[in-house]
Parts: C-alpha cells; sequence; structure tokens
C-alpha cells in the first residue's frame, strides 16, 4: 500500500528540515471576586482547594489580587479578595456599599461648582474609609449620609448647603439660614464638626434621598 502524499508523515530529527515541534499549555485566565463565606472552588475542575502562587495589593490598596493554582488540574486563575461592606436602607433592603453611588448623589449638589470628578473620587473614598472605620460588616444608610457631610463641607460650601438642604429636608427660609449661621461659626472656630449638626437629619444613602 502506497503512501499519501498529501498526508504529513512523521520525520526523524535525522530528516532534513526537521523542526521540533513544541506543545504549550494554554493558561486560561479568569477573575472572580472572592468571598469568604463559601469553598472556593476551581473554576476549571471545581476541586476545592488551591494554593496561592502570587499575591498584590490593587493599587488602592482596598484589595488584594491572588493568582492561585489547582493541584488537581494545574491550572491557574485568579481571584480578587476585598473587605465586605453592606449598607442597610430605611426599607431595610441590603446592599453593597458603593463609592459611585457616592459621586452620583453628590453630583447635582456640585453642579455648577468648581469641583472636579477627581474630587469627588477622593470624597468618595472618604466617606468609604469613614465608614469602615466603625470596624461593622453592614452600616445604616444613615451614617452613609453623616459621613458625607464633612468632606463636602470641606470641598465646597455652596454644594455642602444643597445637599443638607435634601439630606435634612429644610422646608423654610429659617432652616437655611440656621445652617449658614452653623458654617460662619465653624469658620470663626475652624472646627468643621460645628457645622455637622445632627438635627433633623433625614436618612439618606449614598447620597440621594430615598
Amino acid at each position: 500500500m502506497g503512501l499519501n502524499p498529501s498526508y504529513p508523515q512523521k520525520m526523524s530529527p535525522k530528516d532534513e528540515g526537521y523542526k521540533p515541534v513544541i506543545h504549550r499549555a494554554k493558561t486560561r485566565v479568569i477573575h472572580t471576586i472572592f468571598d469568604w463565606s463559601k469553598a472556593l472552588f476551581c473554576p476549571f475542575c471545581r476541586h476545592s482547594d488551591s494554593r496561592v502562587v502570587d499575591s498584590r495589593a490593587t493599587d488602592d490598596g482596598s484589595a488584594i489580587r491572588r493568582r492561585r493554582q489547582c493541584p488537581e488540574c494545574d491550572r491557574r486563575f485568579t481571584t480578587i479578595e476585598v473587605a465586605t461592606l453592606s449598607v442597610v436602607k430605611r426599607s431595610g433592603v441590603i446592599e453593597p456599599f458603593s463609592r459611585a453611588k457616592v459621586v452620583n448623589g453628590l453630583r447635582k449638589a456640585c453642579q455648577g461648582r468648581p469641583v472636579t470628578d477627581d474630587d469627588l473620587a477622593l470624597l468618595a473614598q472618604k466617606v468609604e474609609e469613614a465608614v469602615r472605620a466603625s470596624g461593622a460588616a453592614a452600616v445604616d444608610s444613615h451614617e452613609v449620609g453623616l459621613a458625607t457631610l464633612s468632606p463636602l463641607r470641606e470641598l465646597d460650601e455652596v454644594a455642602y448647603l444643597r445637599f443638607a438642604s435634601v439630606y435634612r429636608s429644610y422646608e423654610s427660609l429659617e432652616d437655611f439660614e440656621a445652617e449658614i449661621s452653623l458654617l460662619r461659626t465653624a469658620r470663626e472656630l475652624g472646627d468643621v464638626s460645628v457645622a455637622i449638626a445632627t438635627n433633623g437629619d433625614k436618612s439618606v444613602e449614598d447620597g440621594s434621598e430615598k
């Protein structure tokens, strides 16, 4: 039986034009948020164990990126581990804290003011740091609103008045006059906390009225 010339034949290292064929295994990278309350399974073979081969903090230090390898199938994948922080709404609904929601809730208050996106991003970071400082895994939406007032007042007093008027449900000119009086007193004393009064506060989650 003759050989089919169109069919590739195996070559010996002694044959002219021989080139070794190198098979490279492809490593698929999967990014997933790791939940410590559940078992971490390999996304390829579902094995219940893995070992960490590399760990690095993210740029803002809010999470840890880990490269893991499954001892069963030897494939690698990536997990991003973050400390959980939840916000409890007035309705009782619980949802993850979001810096983006803090920023979105402040955009109307800062409209037309000399406040940049970077300023808002930094303010949202300060709010998260203040809320996390309590050590609680879940906080009331009211606490998020309170944590927003102080850094917003330092950023822009007009934006602060706009936000406070919604947060505290101002209903008359006297309410604004009382707030402005507190701001003046705080400016004279150099103490921001003087202006952060809690009389008549209304729970607002992530900077927007609920």
